[in-house]
């Protein structure tokens, strides 16, 4: 009963997010897994460890998939490279039963959450610090009108 009323309230909460917000409920939920993963093996529940290792793969394996390598240029490109390696970590995860490759993905994972979380609170737009121009909060745009954001919700 408590399961299906978390599934729904969890659903509402990702209906009602922007793509920001999605991205960092994303590396949230990946997280939580790899620690239930790590908490599982330290409890010897094999099969619990599997899916929770499970879980963050395939979330990894989302947020890898919504990259636009067209528009997200070298950064899209970077993602991709960190999220390769973090599958290819993870695999150790169940080969091993080894919880370090789960630790390192987190101590990947965690910047990265933290500055979603940080841009949704923006709003989605980025922020720079008060250069004492007069130009708070403001970044350069290109000039030539080419200018696009990096889409993660495709």
């Amino acid at each position: 009963m408590y399961g299906n009323a978390a599934h729904a309230y969890r659903a509402r909460q990702v209906q009602g997010a922007t793509p920001v917000q999605q991205v960092a409920m994303l590396y949230d939920r990946a997280i939580a897994s790899l620690r239930e993963a790590i908490d599982a093996i330290e409890q010897g529940d094999i099969e619990r460890r599997w899916r929770a290792n499970n879980r963050a793969v395939e979330i990894i394996s989302a947020l890898m998939s919504g990259l636009d390598m067209e528009q997200g240029g070298e950064i899209a490109q970077n993602l991709k490279r960190l999220y390769t390696f973090l599958l290819r970590r993870l695999g150790q995860v169940d080969l091993k039963n080894d919880p370090q490759p789960a630790r390192e993905a987190i101590d990947i994972l965690d910047p990265l959450r933290q500055s979603w979380h940080q841009l949704s609170r923006t709003n989605g737009q980025p922020q720079q610090a008060d250069s004492g121009d007069g130009a708070a909060g403001t970044l350069p745009q290109p000039q030539d009108g080419t200018h696009q954001p990096l889409n993660l919700a495709t």
